[in-house]
């Protein structure tokens, strides 16, 4: 299915220093953004306090997140729990006062407008499993970027592998460099939103990665340079492309604009690895493979004949 057809090659690999030069600096802003201002960790990474709460009728999370804002607890979350009467509210640690001392004052401040509001239960969260979701969110996201590795090399060869990698982690950083910048809160959410946008950015240069391999076995692009063979195999792919993408990033700008304060992080995440997604597969990936020297030698394999003994 294609919304249009391209005639002629576009010459991406043209622009692969231009580009490769703006990846580089964005990177490097990124990593300097992660290094000056530091994420924004959540409850989950933090410790603090849970609260589960029930309405007798429909729950306004609007007003209830602007009544325990008022408190000046610092950012608070406040999510529904599945029902429109049953809240989940996540308060982060405050010196000199202990859970039950959190949860009755919030209570109290609840209670003044709405008297239907019931205590379910209350969860203190400590610093420790902070730290251990934090190691345990770092050790997957290591154990995709070895998967993705090991994938690449096994179904191409090493040069793809270590140029989709490369890419990957341009967008991984970058997203991480943006919740830096904007301080936005960096929780288990987002870390699942990270997840997914590497695998989604590993499909699309899955994708490409084929097409550049269907193309030097091709006898029509026998006698193309090997930047030719690349551009030629980005341009057949890029209907595709559009349509997988622009779909994709209408259901997550959805997300992002009417699925409230639980789905934001993760919208934003997906939002952003979206986008630059596309961009690392096309225009960071590809000049890669140039730069680490690939050849129509590298990728065709010489056949071996036996040699028939002549009598």
């Amino acid at each position: 299915m294609e919304f249009f057809h391209v005639k002629r090659d576009i010459p991406f690999m043209s622009y692969g220093k231009l580009t490769t030069a703006i990846s580089l600096a964005t990177f490097v802003l990124a990593v300097f953004f992660l290094v000056a201002k530091g994420l924004n960790f959540g409850i989950e990474f933090t410790g603090g306090t849970v609260m589960e709460l029930r309405y007798q009728k429909a729950a306004n999370l609007s007003e209830i997140r602007h009544q325990v804002d008022a408190l000046k607890y610092g950012e608070a979350q406040v999510q529904s729990m599945g029902t429109t009467t049953d809240v989940m509210l996540r308060l982060p640690n405050i010196k000199d006062k202990n859970s039950a001392q959190l949860s009755n004052e919030v209570l109290t401040a609840l209670q003044k407008s709405r008297s239907d509001v019931e205590l379910r239960k209350v969860e203190f969260i400590g610093p420790s499993v902070g730290d251990e979701l934090f190691t345990h969110g770092l050790t997957a996201l290591i154990l995709v970027c070895l998967g993705i590795i090991s994938y690449l090399a096994m179904r191409f060869e090493w040069r793809f592998a270590v140029s989709a990698v490369i890419a990957n982690m341009h967008d991984v950083v970058i997203i991480l460099g943006c919740f830096a910048l904007f301080q936005w809160e960096f929780n288990l959410t987002v870390l699942a939103g990270i997840l997914a946008v590497l695998g989604y950015s590993v499909n699309e240069s899955v994708v490409v990665f084929d097409r550049i391999r269907e193309n030097f076995r091709q006898p029509a692009l026998r006698g193309k340079s090997v930047p030719a063979v690349i551009d030629n195999a980005i341009t057949a792919t890029i209907s595709r492309t559009i349509i997988t993408h622009g779909s994709t990033e209408c259901m997550v700008l959805s997300m992002l604009l009417f699925g409230g304060a639980a789905l934001h992080g993760f919208a934003m995440a997906l939002t952003i690895g979206i986008v630059f997604g596309i961009y690392s597969s096309v225009l960071v990936a590809s000049p890669l493979l140039l730069m680490f020297g690939i050849t129509r030698d590298n990728m065709i394999k010489p056949v071996k004949v036996k040699e028939e003994a002549v009598v």
